[in-house]
């Protein structure tokens, strides 16, 4: 493993902090914290990486890692370097164990071969478009704070009552200086009546306040998250990415 500051100069030029297709990689690779951070880089210690796999622990699951990378191409070409790919995740996942892997959906065949796969989701972004967007105004949404310090709104019932029943809520997975991805949870028996529009929309007008421009990842096969989405000026992308949980297979070769 590289030097963590210079592992950041080294893999710079493979990601780009103002498009929304590298939000996510740019963010861990980048702004996560330092003592939960792990850059690999290909070639090791170059001063210019091809490519490069951030392993970073998150509260998204304390026990697994996340994996994001830009996995290096052949030269000249478009294609993946497969042998120098595969040495990459080796020098990566070590010690072997579970992990999670959020990455583009064009490295599944590769990540297949190196991984047993146990779970995989195709992953749709979607980015708020400012000028479209009109907040929704509920009185019932409550502005709080989450215990990572980060703003949440949330819905309870009776409203107001910090014991009273969760029917929404809308917080952040990550901010950078640019993006914020937007998390939402409804409860399963309060969905479609408003409740997760107005917390996504309340976290959505915050975040444009402080110059940053919301994200939001649905399922591919996740209609009701897609039109939430959609009905508050979310649009789609056309970044497809995979989310994956996964261990190494017995040997990596």
């Amino acid at each position: 493993m590289s030097d963590l500051s210079q592992a950041r100069r080294a893999i710079r030029p493979l990601l780009d902090e103002r498009d929304a297709g590298d939000a996510m990689a740019t963010y861990y690779a980048f702004h996560h914290s330092d003592a939960r951070t792990a850059i690999f880089t290909y070639p090791e210690d170059a001063p210019r990486a091809d490519g490069f796999v951030t392993v970073s622990r998150t509260g998204i699951d304390l026990f697994r890692p996340l994996l994001t990378m830009r996995l290096p191409r052949k030269e000249g070409s478009p294609h993946l370097d497969l042998e120098a790919g595969v040495a990459l995740l080796k020098r990566a996942v070590t010690p072997p164990g579970p992990i999670i892997i959020h990455t583009r959906f064009g490295y599944l065949p590769l990540l297949r071969a190196v991984f047993n796969i146990t779970s995989e989701r195709l992953l749709r972004l979607f980015r708020m478009t400012p000028n479209h967007f009109e907040p929704i105004i509920n009185v019932f949404v409550i502005e709080s704070t989450g215990p990572d310090g980060q703003p949440r709104f949330i819905i309870r019932n009776p409203p107001g009552d910090p014991d009273g029943e969760l029917l929404a809520s809308a917080t952040t997975n990550w901010q950078s200086p640019r993006f914020a991805e937007i998390a939402v949870y409804t409860h399963p028996q309060h969905r479609r009546q408003g409740y997760g529009r107005s917390v996504v929309s309340a976290l959505a007008s915050k975040l444009l306040e402080q110059g940053k421009t919301p994200l939001y990842i649905a399922s591919g096969e996740n209609t009701p998250s897609i039109e939430l989405a959609q009905s508050i000026s979310f649009a789609d992308t056309l970044v497809r990415n995979t989310l994956l949980e996964a261990e190494p297979q017995g040997k990596i070769t």
